[in-house]
This record gives C-alpha cells, structure tokens and sequence, in this order.
C-alpha cells in the first residue's frame, strides 16, 4: 500500500515503482484505490500503459478504496501476480473520516492474503520541511508505515526533515524521487543523501 498526503507524488511514486519492479522481472498488478480524487484512476492509467502493467479501476462512480482494492488483491491471489501495489486516496492526516478508509484498506487486504500488505510505503515530500513528521506520526499510528519514499529532490529541496522522522519513528527511507522520469525512482544511498544536503 502507497499513502501519503494529497499532492505528495504518490500515484506518481507508485507508477515509477511498478516500473522498477517490473524490470526486475516481477509481475505487477495496480490497484487504482485512490477514488477520492476522480484524476488518480486515469493519472495511474497512464503510468499502467507506460509500464505495461495491469490495473484493476474502480467499475462505477464513488465506489470505496476498499473495494476497489479488495478486488485487486483478490485478481492478483488468484491470477499469480508477484506484486500488487495499492494507490490509496491522498489525505490529509488531520481527517478523521479519511485515516479510517486506510485502515478499511489494510483490513481487506489482510483478509485476502495472511499477513499482508508487506510494506505500506509512506510518501514524503522533501519540499514540506517540519510537517513531516507530524504527517509520518499520524500515518504510521494509524496503519503501521513500514517504509518511506522521498520525492521531489530534483529541486531545491534537500529533504533534512527526513532525518527527524527516521529518527524518532525508526522508518527506513527505501526510495528517494529525484525527477519526473519513468526512472527517477531511486534506492536511498544515506551516503550521497547526506553529500547532497552537506554540499
């Protein structure tokens, strides 16, 4: 599961993941659950198209992440997908009503297959400087954040306040968004992250 706050890069994230999944040789399948925002189902089209990954959308108006996401768990169980990377809708991690579709999510997907979702990657962006970490907290308390994806450092923005969140929650940053390539999804390397900030 990708979350995150609204205009963060997470669609954007989840697709350049896809991506490099995919070139790594796995089967991938998207799930379109961020129905909240009506341009996320076609934003992810789009990068399903780039990728050449399948994508499960939701099949009317106003239908709940959890469904939508339930149902492509279900596909990816039954169809022998290696991977299933669930959008979620961007939210603020002040609404209330909203962190509660999250943890909707969590549960199908639990229901569906033992254990999962394996990772709920936390999308930061590195221009939001202190906020960080009261969005990281949030999230994390809510559903468990057991990674962090940095975007946006292909500008002026260094990201630092990351090192406040690993800090005091412990999340592993695990992808860094350097650009607006397909490609420009990249591992954390904290040495060239620290060069980057330190210069």
């Amino acid at each position: 599961m990708i979350v995150g706050v609204n205009g963060g890069g997470k669609t954007t994230s989840l697709g350049k993941l896809a991506n490099r999944l995919k070139r790594e040789g796995a089967k991938i399948l998207l799930a379109a659950g961020d129905t909240f925002r009506a341009a996320a189902s076609d934003q992810l089209e789009i990068w399903a198209e780039r990728t050449g990954c399948e994508i499960v959308v939701a099949e009317k108006e106003k239908a709940k992440a959890s469904s939508v996401i339930s149902q492509a768990v279900k596909k990816g169980k039954e169809e022998g997908f290696d991977i299933v990377l669930c959008d979620t809708s961007g939210r603020l991690h002040t609404n209330y009503s909203l962190m509660e579709e999250l943890v909707a999510c969590k549960k199908v997907v639990s229901k569906i297959v033992n254990g999962a979702p394996n990772e709920i990657l936390l999308v930061l962006d590195g221009t939001t400087g202190l906020n960080m970490l009261p969005q990281a907290r949030e999230f994390n308390e809510v559903v468990g954040v057991t990674g962090l994806i940095l975007t946006k450092l292909d500008g002026s923005a260094r990201g630092g306040c990351v090192v406040s969140v690993v800090d005091e929650l412990g999340i592993p940053v695990k992808f860094v968004g350097v650009g607006e390539g397909v490609d420009d999804l990249q591992p954390f390397n904290a040495e060239e992250f620290v060069n980057a900030i330190f210069p």
